[in-house]
């Protein structure tokens, strides 16, 4: 057996396995005095992610099965169903709001976000399209950006602005990959920097967020007010931090402290070393998904593997972008860490995939030796 692709295999469930143990004990570091005085329950959070980790490590490993064969062939259904499950946030009693958005489907016994498993559905659905055919022409791209306009008009309508920007984010590296020219690019670029422009001034609150970016303590109790609380959490944690569950931010002063802004927590806690060592497990993990993908037996698997790479690293990028107020205040998730079980289920998917690519190549490259 080739120990490369073995050791490489091994590491990516790893970073996996990890973040999502890290993330369990900052999300009750970060939720359990929220949690005790909401629910009467210190671990209520916790115990809700703990349950989707499990479910989340039976499909990753459920994913190793699945040829991406099937997943080629099935494309069109795969993104008709993540299309419709974004609909359906829209329809009373299915859809959950809170905090103004519609962004939740009631399940029953829970709630899911069709947005985390719409990201790996028009993944799909482009490679399978990048596959088939050349991006060198508008006339070939027209299937995936009629995908990518339907998926990112329902997201923006929730409204959730973050994961739009995300997916706009993955689709131009996956276009890139595929061989889209720089002058088409330019082409995409106006009338998208325009709509981004629009789409801001359209809403006021995205407005107030924007200005709360340029000066927060404009407004340090309204707009600026989470982002100076990020601040406060990362300043105050210094090169080793305060210690592991003594932050003070957590006392109600940072909200969804347990959610989008946990790196913040993990920064009081754990200092900049300990931002600095959950950074570099993604980085090791990005980079093995980046070499699966340079080593896939063909195509599809090829642009799969990398769109999947894509979103961890642009959502983390997104992520750390936020709370280090490097981009206008917005709600993303960071990967495997942040609670919420469908993004964990989702991105434990996606490993699930690059280790069945992995293990395809590996055969491949066994095979060759062999003859």
């Amino acid at each position: 057996m080739n120990k490369r692709f073995s050791i490489r295999n091994k590491t990516l469930v790893a970073c996996a396995i990890i973040l999502s143990l890290i993330g369990l004990v900052m999300q009750y570091s970060a939720s359990s005095y929220g949690a005790q005085n909401q629910f009467d329950d210190a671990f209520y959070y916790v115990k809700k992610q703990a349950i989707a980790l499990v479910f989340a490590i039976v499909v990753l490993y459920a994913m190793k099965f699945v040829k991406t064969d099937w997943l080629k062939k099935f494309r069109y259904p795969i993104l008709g169903v993540a299309l419709v499950l974004l609909a359906l946030v829209f329809v009373p009693k299915i859809g959950v709001e809170n905090y103004g958005a519609k962004r939740w489907l009631n399940l029953g016994f829970t709630t899911m976000q069709p947005s985390d498993v719409a990201k790996f559905a028009l993944v799909i659905f482009i490679a399978g399209c990048l596959d088939k055919k050349s991006m060198l022409t508008f006339k070939n791209m027209l299937p995936v950006l009629l995908a990518t306009c339907a998926v990112c008009v329902l997201i923006m309508l929730e409204p959730n602005m973050s994961v739009t920007m995300c997916v706009g984010l993955v689709v131009i590296i996956l276009l890139f990959v595929g061989g889209c020219r720089l002058k088409q690019f330019l082409i995409m670029a106006i009338p998208v920097a325009l709509g981004v422009v629009g789409l801001i001034f359209l809403e006021p609150y995205r407005v107030k967020r924007l200005m709360a970016f340029i000066d927060p303590w404009a407004s340090p109790l309204g707009e600026g007010y989470q982002l100076i609380q990020s601040y406060y959490a990362l300043g105050s944690g210094g090169l080793f931090g305060l210690g592991l569950f003594n932050s003070r931010q957590k006392y109600l002063f940072l909200t969804f402290a347990e959610s989008d802004f946990i790196l913040s927590i993990i920064g009081e806690e754990l200092g900049w070393v300990g931002c600095v060592a959950v950074l570099l497990i993604f980085i090791v993990m990005i980079v093995c998904g980046i070499k699966i993908s340079m080593r896939a037996i063909n195509r599809f698997d090829c642009y799969l593997a990398a769109g999947v790479t894509a979103i961890i690293a642009v959502q983390t990028m997104l992520n750390i972008a936020v709370v280090s107020g490097s981009i206008p205040p917005t709600g993303i998730p960071l990967p495997f860490i942040s609670n919420g079980g469908t993004s964990l289920v989702c991105f434990m998917a996606g490993i699930g995939i690059l280790e069945n690519i992995d293990s395809k190549s590996q055969c491949g490259y066994l095979n060759h030796k062999m003859y």
